[in-house]
Formats: C-alpha cells, structure tokens, sequence
C-alpha cells in the first residue's frame, strides 16, 4: 500500500492533430497525424493496426469541445495532468495553436506542463540527421529568448503545473546542448528577473543518456519510456546472458541483424525487464501502455506484441507499489501517452480496447491508496 497518497499521474500530449503550413508543404495538403494513423496495415499475424480512435473521433486540436473532452477523460481516471510536447527553433515555434487556445479558455482547467522536444525534424520521424526540415541550433541569446517567452505566457499562467511553486520544465535532449550547465544557469536567472522566481528543471532519461540529474544543473530527471537497446554494429548492447541471468528470453533477439525489416518485442517481457531494473530516487517514473510506429515506417519499426490492459496494470502496480515515493519530493508518474496514435502508443480510447487503459489506470491508482 502507498503511503504517501499524493501521486500525480502526467500523460505526455502530442499537440498535433491540426494541420499547419509546413506540414502541408512537407508532407501534402491537410497533414496531420492521422494522416499516417489510418494508412497503417498488420505486418504479420496477430499485428494490431489500424490503431483506430473510439470515443474521441479523428479530432481536430484546434477544436474548444475536442480539448475540453479530452480533459474530462482524463480526470475522470485519474489523470493530474498533460505534458504538452513544445517545439522550438531559434524563436520559430510549431504546433502551439492548441496550447494557445487553451491558454485563453478558462474553462480548460486541466494542469499541464511543458517537454522541449529539442530535436531536429526529419524525415524519418526520430531526430536522426537526415534530410532535416527544421534544425535545432544553440546558442545562450537564443536561449535567453526561449526562456523570457516562456516566462511571460505559459509559466505565470495559473494552470501551469509548479513544484512548490516553482514552474516545472522538462528537456527531452539535455546532450544536444554545447553546455546545458551554462544554459541551465541562465534559465534560472532569466525566471528570476522575470518575476517567475525559482523554477524547477528535469530532462527526460533518453537516448542512453543516465547522468546524475544535478550534474547537469537539472533538479530531477524522468526516466523516459520505452527504453529500447542501442544498436551498435549490428548487435545489442544488452547481452543474452543478461536474460539468462533473469531466467528471461531475450525479447530483443531480432535486434542482433541490421537488415531485420522490423524490431519486434513481447510487451509483456519488456515488462519483466523493467520490474527487475532498480529505481532511483530522484528520477520519476515512467511507463508506456503500448508502443508500435509501424504507421510511420515503412521498415525498422519498434514493435510491441501481446500488450493488454492488464499486463499494463501489472507494470503500473509495480511502479506504485515499489517506487521509493517518500524519497521523491514531485510524486510524478509519467504516462508515455496520452495520444501517440501514430506510435501506436495512447491511453485515449481505441477500437480494440475502448476505455480499459483509462480504467486500469485509475484501477491501480486507487486499489493502492491513491485517490486522485
């Protein structure tokens, strides 16, 4: 049983769902996510695609009432509150708008905080550096800028979720920075003389990068799901003794060839995988209901197999049950996402699962003293 009842369940928000002039020059008139979503087809037998929305509709974000429902799905199950993904390029931003609108509705009320995804975009959908669209460039006057922006609209903003009253900002790729010590010093004064006061700063555990989140300058870190193996020269670099040792098979096994069309693993051995890595203190934790973008990719795609509602569940009582919360000052628990539908990757309801993630989720929240 949990002590401390105090867990904030956070569901990551992909704010696409609208086109927008680049997508249409880019990818085709009317672009958006769902776009890709309903061309995907099953690749083997038992493959789940189409990922096809229910309840919600193949919305629009630019929509008041699609927002709105999706806020009431939300905290109807449990959830505290969204990370909005938050995209900007040298003080270009892109796919704002439905952020934006809420901003100027009061009546979306549903807390929210912001993940720079700092990554260039490609392509090929996963930051890699070929044929880029809009590239990420660095530099402390850019930075300057960033952060005064965000002083002045989403962090003063009464919704915005705040540590001990103190904004909370996530960066999904500290690496990418020349000096995110020397860019992280600057952020903090700049909420200073803009009248934000103190902030509170995590960076999301990906790409293999594990340090120590305050020697990056960073107060925590979220350890970011799903954590796939690195491939390096054809090969893993989680051995098979590894398993072995876990009396485990090794769900990564069609990894160990660069030509295997697609990266297929059992969800429910990924799982055990998880449940036997340790926890740290001061890195919030994270879990994925579901995981395929297949949608995107036309080969070298990351696949789950096998997922239900309940070996989520199983996951998810792990994680609430055996995470050290009374070492943890932010009670954060990550939801990677609230609709990833085209990394077939959503707790929003499907056509194949309805509701179930939604009510397991808040099923393992108060099962184990977490009313929210």
């Amino acid at each position: 049983m949990v002590k401390n009842s105090s867990i904030k369940p956070i569901a990551i928000y992909l704010p696409q769902y609208h086109p927008v002039a680049e997508n249409d020059i880019w990818w085709g008139k009317g672009f958006t996510e769902w776009t890709n979503v309903t061309k995907a087809k099953p690749r083997f037998e038992g493959h789940y695609q189409p990922h096809l929305p229910a309840d919600l509709g193949f919305y629009d974000l630019r929509l008041e009432e699609t927002r709105m429902a999706q806020e009431q799905l939300a905290r109807n199950y449990g959830i505290h509150g969204f990370c909005y993904y938050h995209y900007w390029f040298n003080g270009k931003r892109m796919l704002h708008e439905p952020l934006d609108r809420k901003l100027q509705n009061p009546k979306e009320d549903l807390p929210f905080m912001l993940c720079w995804a700092n990554e260039n975009w490609t392509r090929i959908w996963d930051g890699l550096e070929n044929e880029v669209l809009l590239k990420q460039e660095y530099s402390l006057e850019d930075d300057k800028r960033h952060f005064e922006f965000l002083c002045k609209t989403y962090f003063s903003d009464a919704r915005y979720i705040k540590h001990e009253g103190k904004p909370v900002f996530l960066i999904y790729r500290p690496g990418l920075f020349k000096n995110i010590n020397e860019t992280i010093e600057l952020w903090r004064k700049v909420a200073i003389e803009n009248g934000i006061g103190e902030i509170h700063l995590g960076y999301m555990q990906s790409w293999g990068l594990t340090t120590e989140p305050n020697a990056m300058g960073f107060d925590f870190a979220v350890e970011f799901q799903p954590k796939f193996p690195q491939i390096k020269t054809g090969k893993i670099n989680m051995p098979d003794r590894i398993f072995k040792k876990l009396n485990l098979n090794n769900p990564f096994h069609n990894l160990n060839n660069y030509n295997v069309k697609d990266k297929i693993f059992d969800y429910e051995k990924f799982i055990d995988i998880q449940i036997n890595n340790k926890f740290v203190a001061n890195v919030s934790p994270c879990i994925v209901p579901m995981w395929d973008n297949s949608s995107r990719k036309t080969t070298n795609a990351f696949i789950f197999t096998d997922g239900t509602p309940d070996k989520y569940k199983k996951w998810l009582n792990h994680i609430i049950k055996f995470f050290p919360w009374h070492k943890n000052p932010e009670k954060y628990l990550f939801i990677n996402a609230w609709n990833e539908w085209a990394e077939g990757n959503h707790l929003e309801p499907c056509q194949k699962w309805g509701t179930k993630y939604l009510e397991v989720t808040k099923e393992a929240l108060n099962e184990n003293g977490n009313q929210n």
